[in-house]
């Protein structure tokens, strides 16, 4: 698959439509369609960076809007004050499945640390 037509290249063009949570000038919200937990949303940069990994000096911002989106969609669905989970997933060892920078919001029951 071209480097810049994964999923959620295609959902940021309006070819594939999702559930949105919030959007604004710099990241989408959206409900993940395989969800893990009982909220689970999917935060990504509306600036193309692949990972965590892969991110420059340059991507600051963009990494900072992400987290402060998820601070925002966490209040907006009603699990800040019980808590949430926030996870990037990074490379094929870490369960990347898609080379676009996502954190993944999961929230709505007692989260067990290690996962899995």
């Amino acid at each position: 698959m071209n480097a810049q037509n994964t999923i959620f290249d295609r959902i940021l063009r309006g070819e594939i439509p999702c559930k949105k949570v919030f959007e604004d000038e710099h990241t989408l919200a959206f409900y993940d369609i395989a969800p893990q937990a009982p909220v689970h949303v999917l935060i990504i940069p509306k600036t193309r960076i692949v990972n965590v990994a892969s991110a420059e000096a340059g991507h600051t911002d963009q990494l900072g809007r992400v987290l402060q989106t998820a601070a925002h969609v966490g209040r907006l669905l009603g699990v800040a004050d019980s808590g949430y989970r926030l996870v990037f997933n990074n490379g094929p060892d870490g369960g990347q499945s898609v080379d676009y920078l996502h954190c993944h919001l999961l929230a709505g029951r007692p989260l067990a640390w290690p996962p899995g």
